[in-house]
């Protein structure tokens, strides 16, 4: 006689051990991470009605693609809308007709403890941006600094904590590093650029909070990399092709991190250390050498 094991009802085995719970690994994961909190920023920015590309000052931009301005606005309306609904404090300074690269508002100065450090800028096409950033923070109350050396800013200024991360290879010269040492009394930390694809330092590092980085390795050289793998020994290290798009580009809150929404490798790892990627596109921007930081100025009272 044949049987139908399919047709007999077997009870499981009660495997469980009194007292003892079996952890999710997904709550482990969860639980190991460091709890981020946002904090409320306060930027400048500025609207690209004049944005073009009609000179080439970085290896991105080429007056022979054509620019569309309409779009580039469209696409740094997503981003001022982004900001806006983080609660960030968004204050805006007018475009100038024929400075096409004015929207990018992180070039037009360094500003902690009120001190607004001006930006003198490498190219002629840029320099009059300098002027018209001072007068918007004379303007604003701000402490103003004019700048006696060559630097572009928040572009080769970043700070992390109580120490200023400062680039140099490219737009700003070494000998601002001392002058804004001098201006904030605080640590500043050189490290040299050597690939001119990231001409400024916010396109090789990205800021996620007072102590925490990410950033790109092939972007330095020797001595400035082992300085940041002493002092950011658990920074992120972005893969090429993200940062090839400007996904270091970025600016955070302490828990959200606006991106390049094509950065999806950088998106998981930031995910994975307990942050919030938003992804934004600034393909246009893109055009001109500029990404989500390049547009982002932090104002710190």
């Amino acid at each position: 006689m044949s049987t139908n094991l399919t047709s007999l009802d077997f009870a499981a085995p009660d495997l469980t051990v009194p007292g003892l719970t079996v952890p999710n690994p997904d709550e482990s994961i969860a639980s190991a991470r460091p709890e981020r909190i946002p904090v409320r920023r306060t930027i400048l920015m500025c609207k690209p009605d004049y944005f073009t590309v009609v000179y080439r000052i970085n290896p991105w931009m080429d007056p022979a693609i054509p620019t569309d301005t309409a779009l580039a606005v469209a696409q740094w309306q997503t981003l001022y809308d982004t900001y806006v609904g983080l609660g960030f404090d968004v204050h805006l300074i007018d475009p100038i007709d024929g400075l096409p690269d004015m929207v990018y508002a992180a070039n037009g100065g360094f500003v902690v403890d009120n001190i607004a450090y001006g930006a003198a800028f490498t190219y002629p096409e840029r320099q009059p941006e300098g002027p018209a950033y001072m007068d918007w923070f004379r303007e604003s109350g701000f402490d103003v600094r004019v700048p006696v050396e060559i630097n572009e800013g928040e572009g080769d200024f970043l700070l992390v904590g109580d120490a200023i991360l400062a680039g140099t290879g490219f737009r700003s010269a070494s000998n601002s590093h001392e002058e804004v040492s001098a201006i904030y009394g605080r640590p500043v930390i050189t490290l040299n650029l050597i690939n001119p694809s990231f001409y400024h330092l916010d396109t090789a590092i990205a800021v996620l909070d007072d102590t925490n980085i990410a950033y790109l390795p092939s972007a330095f050289d020797e001595p400035s990399l082992v300085i940041l793998r002493e002092r950011y020994p658990d920074a992120i290290i972005v893969t090429e092709e993200d940062a090839a798009i400007l996904g270091l580009n970025s600016y955070s809150d302490g828990y959200n991190v606006v991106i390049a929404a094509r950065a999806k490798d950088f998106e998981r790892q930031l995910r994975a250390r307990g942050y919030n990627p938003i992804g934004v596109d600034l393909s246009e921007l893109l055009l001109g050498g500029g990404g989500v930081k390049c547009c982002t100025l932090e104002l710190r009272r």
